[in-house]
């Protein structure tokens, strides 16, 4: 495999390697809660879940969450996080690429799968987030603005790489996915200094 693996991720996760934790769910998770994005008994997918903060969040906003990490420690943290909240959601060992869910579901929160994956793969998670969501269902993405000065250069830096709006306008393609009008709300994540765009995307 191209880029990192399960191995690259569980040595991350069990070294406490991860910058990007914020402690907390990302708050535009809770400002889409707030505004009705996302309503009680909605079925949503968290994949690459990590710790499990916007897993919590979901669940404790009555939704049936289903969060994916193929970091089995990474699920651990998680579902410590639901044990002590007393929470329920399905935790799946998994690789995004090839897993699929019993049905299609209402939402999916992209956070920190797209941008932690190799570009070579971005396609064909593209293809399984499609797959994944009923005709109407939401993606709420999180698209992380990463530009390093290498890439002037033609290099492809990371993890986490840069989800350029331009490159996500071609793998999000408006054939498949309605898109909201510009500008885009920015998340902030301090850990790791990078600003994030939130951008609700409608499946066709």
């Amino acid at each position: 495999m191209t880029g990192p693996t399960r191995d690259f991720w569980k040595e991350r996760f069990a070294t406490g390697s991860t910058p990007w934790n914020r402690g907390e769910p990302n708050p535009q998770l809770d400002r889409w809660i707030a505004a009705g994005t996302l309503a009680p008994g909605n079925a949503v997918i968290v994949p690459g879940c990590g710790h499990g903060w916007e897993v919590a969040a979901l669940a404790r906003a009555g939704m049936h969450v289903t969060g994916i990490d193929f970091a089995p420690n990474a699920l651990d943290l998680c579902r410590q996080i639901l044990e002590r909240e007393n929470l329920d959601a399905q935790l799946v060992d998994a690789d995004v690429l090839h897993w699929q869910p019993a049905a299609p579901v209402d939402a999916v929160f992209e956070q920190t799968c797209l941008c932690a994956l190799y570009p070579d793969f971005w396609q064909r998670y593209a293809a399984q987030l499609h797959a994944w969501l009923k005709p109407g269902g939401k993606l709420l993405a999180l698209f992380l603005q990463a530009l390093r000065a290498e890439a002037a250069h033609g290099f492809i830096d990371g993890p986490p790489y840069h989800c350029d709006i331009n490159a996500m306008r071609a793998l999000f393609p408006a054939t498949q996915w309605e898109w909201p009008k510009p500008p885009y709300p920015q998340a902030f994540n301090a850990g790791i200094e990078r600003t994030e765009l939130a951008v609700v995307l409608i499946r066709k």
